[in-house]
């Protein structure tokens, strides 16, 4: 069964994805592909569109059709999990002959970079790293937060190795662990720290300080430790480890906002941030020319 969900970006336009670890295959949204080849206005439109060219296809007694699968994925909507007609990159070459559109010779070859990049992380997972430090340099972010990102992202999976030798199942009840930790630190759930910075689909890791993610992570390596030491069974047990290691990084926390007077937790979303980084270094640049005169 397909899992680790992805969102893939062709020309900034969002295609869900699932990647197959045992048949080492991407699987692709049918919908979201024909919505970028289509240049549909919505979600809607897309789906209409590929609804009466799945008729057609059918009708015409093409085996595409009955080769798809379907998959219960996020809808771009309302975020909840529907069932999802979904391609191989094979079977979706198929569907691109049968949708006339100037962008299908570019999508082929996305289609082709994304399956050949997939294949040479699993076999270099560093190469994983190289292109995440890549995107987060032409996003704008500074250097130490790239680099405190980069290591909070193995510090989860560090986590989330640890929670899957417990027992726990991927998916919903990594999510409710997640938002254990999250509110024993920060006093929120990830939902409403996302709300708080004004977030909807993003990703809320990305759109925090450096002390946000350093704190973040404290509370996830803690969590992961604790787990290592009391071998808790299953989601109910690791419920309790999840809070307490939420709780190491709440103490941290509450003892640097009361060395700084400040809180450490800000509204401002990874635009904001890095807007302020950018001001900071120009009036830095500013004041060194004005030194030197």
């Amino acid at each position: 069964m397909p899992d680790h969900e992805q969102l893939q970006l062709f020309e900034n336009q969002k295609i869900r994805t699932a990647w197959d670890e045992e048949k080492e295959e991407w699987y692709f949204s049918i919908v979201d592909v024909v919505a970028v080849l289509t240049d549909a206005k919505d979600y809607d439109t897309a789906r209409n569109y590929w609804k009466v060219t799945k008729k057609r296809l059918k009708d015409e007694g093409s085996q595409l059709v009955t080769d798809c699968n379907q998959l219960k994925l996020k809808s771009p909507k309302d975020g909840k999990r529907y069932k999802t007609d979904v391609a191989t990159a094979e079977q979706l070459f198929r569907v691109i002959q049968s949708i006339p559109s100037p962008k299908a010779e570019p999508f082929k070859l996305w289609l082709a970079q994304v399956g050949r990049e997939r294949i040479e992380e699993t076999i270099d997972p560093e190469l994983t790293i190289d292109r995440a430090l890549e995107t987060y340099q032409k996003k704008g972010y500074s250097t130490d937060w790239i680099h405190q990102r980069l290591l909070s992202i193995r510090v989860r999976n560090e986590l989330t190795a640890e929670w899957q030798a417990r027992g726990v199942e991927q998916g919903r009840e990594y999510a409710i662990l997640t938002d254990e930790i999250t509110k024993a630190w920060s006093g929120m759930t990830t939902r409403q720290y996302k709300n708080l910075k004004g977030l909807k689909k993003e990703n809320l890791r990305d759109n925090m300080s450096t002390t946000e993610i350093i704190l973040t992570m404290l509370a996830e390596t803690s969590t992961k430790d604790i787990s290592a030491a009391e071998k808790p069974e299953g989601f109910s047990e690791s419920v309790y480890v999840a809070k307490r290691g939420g709780k190491v990084a709440q103490v941290a926390r509450q003892a640097l906002e009361s060395e700084t007077g400040m809180s450490v937790i800000t509204s401002q979303n990874a635009a904001q941030l890095n807007q302020a980084v950018t001001e900071l270094i120009e009036v830095s640049a500013e004041t060194a020319e004005k030194d030197k005169k």
